[in-house]
């Protein structure tokens, strides 16, 4: 943390903007910046666990692949993303979805605590009891605030999920996406999947006569009972049935590296997404017409469920405010050739029109594209104003502002 103050002293010194990278996983590219100064947290990627207090302490650089790794060995683990090589940080900062949402709520929900170097170059601790302000700026408020060299997470009792992937046929999309509509309203709140348009990677479980074909996935995560989920797993199959699928009893961090392969780094990123109170028909028929152009197998979509838990967190409890939305949808372009971007780009953009109008206002900004920074405003709602603040009192000046940018409110002396 020392190091680190010395490098955000340098920038403000020598007026140069900072980028901040934690597990490198920003999709409009923040953690890099040309013409100012990157401070790379990679190096400090340590996990302390304490068992007793079911609590977690990683440093700034970690990823959710060392946070669930160090976690597990004790039965425990709390809300993180997707893919175990995010950081987690960048994820939690950002509000934080994952496979556990509903049970447990978001990744911020469970942040109880956080170290962070603030533009003056002090390290500040933020708790419930002190400065308390900054605590529920950074759940959900990103990384407007200063570097987090540390934050620390409530832990729950979880060793082994039940679940994985399905791949269906196209034409079962439209029942599975209602079917999904409608059960994860009242599904058990330790139920957590998503459905997806994927292009089938060429793993052994997928026929291989099918590998590059494209289908409607379901990725399924229980973290109730194990003796439960094979039967809360397998009613998607009332609905249709999977071509292919690799479900089953497996320790938590396995669910949460199992697409690691799917995103690799130095891919081209372009994402666009939303919150959604209701998957009307209407927008189920915007997903059939344009979730099957899935232009590559990096590429996806998903429709996360983020009820349960996380909406008994009432809106001004943290920066995270949207906790009447149902669902947060993602459209991930992702794709590795550069010559390719206009096409990859445009999929993106026109999946996301066509759904836009049956969505609400905001989006999960660690969804945000580069050119979407005119959402964040929107994005906080009623928040916004008391982050706007919080930021004056931390960071007047924006020095941190290559982020999904909080700018300083007006002084209120």
């Amino acid at each position: 943390s020392a190091d680190v103050a010395l490098a955000v002293d340098f920038a403000r010194e020598s007026d140069l903007p900072i980028a901040i990278r934690g597990g490198g996983h920003s999709v409009p590219g923040f953690g890099t910046i040309d013409d100012g100064v990157v401070i790379d947290l990679s190096g400090m990627r340590g996990v302390s666990v304490d068992p007793a207090n079911r609590t977690a302490r990683s440093q700034g650089g970690a990823t959710w692949g060392d946070f669930n790794d160090a976690t597990h060995e004790h039965s425990l683990a709390t809300t993180g993303g997707i893919i175990s090589t995010t950081g987690v940080a960048g994820l939690t900062l950002g509000g934080g979805i994952g496979y556990l949402t509903r049970g447990l709520g978001l990744a911020c929900d469970n942040l109880i605590g956080a170290e962070i170097v603030t533009a003056d170059g002090r390290i500040v601790h933020a708790s419930a009891d002190e400065n308390a302000d900054l605590l529920w700026a950074l759940k959900g408020g990103s990384g407007s605030f200063g570097v987090a060299t540390s934050l620390e997470f409530q832990l729950h009792p979880l060793s082994d999920i039940y679940g994985g992937p399905m791949f269906f046929e196209l034409e079962d999309a439209g029942d599975i996406l209602r079917w999904y509509r409608d059960f994860i309203v009242d599904a058990p709140e330790q139920f957590g999947g998503f459905p997806a348009f994927q292009i089938a990677p060429p793993l052994p479980f997928i026929p291989e006569d099918r590998h590059g074909d494209t289908f409607v996935a379901f990725v399924s995560c229980w973290a109730g009972p194990l003796d439960e989920g094979e039967a809360i797993v397998n009613k998607i199959k009332e609905v249709a049935s999977p071509v292919a699928e690799h479900v089953g009893p497996m320790p938590y961090p396995a669910i949460n590296g199992a697409f690691d392969a799917l995103v690799p780094a130095g891919l081209q990123h372009y994402w666009k997404g939303n919150f959604v109170h209701e998957l009307s028909d209407e927008a189920i028929d915007a997903h059939l017409e344009h979730g099957p152009k899935v232009p590559v197998v990096n590429s996806t979509m998903h429709i996360y469920p983020i009820n349960g838990a996380a909406q008994r967190v009432s809106a001004d409890e943290s920066a995270f405010g949207h906790r009447d939305a149902t669902f947060a949808p993602v459209i991930a372009g992702m794709w590795p050739d550069p010559a390719q971007n206009e096409a990859n780009i445009a999929w993106v953009k026109d999946y996301y029109a066509a759904t836009a109008p049956h969505s609400d206002e905001g989006v999960y900004v660690n969804f945000v594209a580069d050119d979407d920074q005119d959402r964040v405003r929107a994005n906080y709602g009623v928040n916004y104003d008391r982050l706007a603040q919080v930021k004056r009192q931390y960071d007047p000046d924006n020095l941190f502002r290559n982020n999904q940018n909080i700018k300083p409110g007006p002084s209120t002396s």
